[in-house]
C-alpha cells in the first residue's frame, strides 16, 4: 500500500536521510522516499499507517501535517477527511461572520460590517498563529513568497495581522489598513495560487499550526474573500 505524507520541519538532505531512517524502520514498512522540495515522504507499507504513529516516532522537530494521497482506498475516505478537517476554518467563519452581523444589526452598515468582519478576521486568526508561535514560520514559508525570501517576515506576520485587526475594529487609518490588506493578502494568495496548481499537499498556516488544516481551495477563498472587501472599501473610499 502506497502512502505519501506531508511533513514539515524538514530543511536540508541530512533531514531527509533522518526521515527516511526512521520511517524505514518500521516493520510494516518496505520502502520510503522523501522529497524534500515538495515536503512529502512516499511510503510503500503492508498497512495503512495512522498519522499519530508517524508523529510519534518522528523527532519534535518534524511534524506530519497531513496525509497526502491513500492508492488504497482514496476518493471518498479522503474527501471526508478534508472536509472535516476545515469544519474549524468554516465554523470560525461562521461565528465571525455572525458576530459581524449582531455589530450592525440594529444601525446596518455594508461598511461597518466588512469593517467589523475584516477585523474579526484577523485577530482571530491572529490568535491561533500565537498558539503555536514558534511552528507557525515553518508552514507559513512552505508557501508564502515574500516569508520564503525574508524570514524574519513569517515571524512578525501574526503582529501585522492583529495590528490590522484592532485598525479594523476601532475605524482607525481605514485606508492604510486596506491598502496593507491588499499588499499583505495579495504576496499570500499568490502562494496559495501556486500551491494549489502545483498541487502540493502542504499545511494551510491561515490558523497556525495548532489545528492542522490542509491547503485547500477554501483557503484561497477565505483570501479573496478579505481581497474583494478591502479592494470594494477602497474604490468607494475613493470613488
Amino acid at each position: 500500500m502506497k502512502q505519501t505524507y506531508t511533513i514539515s520541519g524538514m530543511t536540508c538532505s541530512g533531514c531527509k536521510s533522518k526521515v527516511e531512517y526512521i520511517l524505514g524502520n518500521l516493520d510494516e514498512v518496505s520502502s520510503v522516499t522523501v522529497n524534500l522540495e515538495a515536503g512529502t515522504a512516499e511510503v510503500e507499507a503492508t498497512s495503512l499507517l495512522p498519522l499519530e504513529l508517524i508523529d510519534s516516532i518522528l523527532p519534535e522537530k518534524y511534524s506530519v501535517l497531513e496525509k497526502a494521497t491513500n492508492f488504497f482506498n482514496p476518493t471518498e475516505t479522503e474527501e471526508k477527511s478534508e472536509l472535516k478537517q476545515l469544519f474549524p476554518l468554516f465554523l470560525i467563519f461562521f461565528y465571525i461572520t455572525t458576530a459581524s452581523i449582531l455589530m450592525h444589526v440594529t444601525n446596518w452598515s455594508t461598511e461597518g460590517f466588512m469593517l467589523s468582519f475584516m477585523g474579526l478576521f484577523y485577530v482571530v486568526f491572529s490568535f491561533f498563529k500565537f498558539l503555536d508561535y514558534k511552528g507557525f514560520p515553518k508552514s507559513f514559508q512552505m508557501y508564502d513568497p515574500l516569508a520564503k525570501l525574508i524570514p524574519a517576515y513569517a515571524w512578525i506576520y501574526p503582529f501585522i495581522e492583529i495590528t490590522l485587526g484592532f485598525l479594523f475594529l476601532f475605524k482607525f487609518q481605514i485606508p492604510i489598513a486596506l491598502i496593507a490588506t491588499i499588499v499583505v493578502l495579495g504576496i499570500t494568495t499568490i502562494g496559495v495560487t501556486k500551491a494549489l496548481l502545483d498541487k502540493k499537499t502542504i499545511q494551510c498556516a491561515c490558523l497556525g499550526t495548532a489545528l492542522k488544516l490542509p491547503m485547500t481551495k477554501a483557503t484561497f477563498i477565505e483570501n479573496s474573500i478579505m481581497l474583494i472587501m478591502a479592494v470594494w472599501m477602497l474604490l468607494n473610499l475613493y470613488s
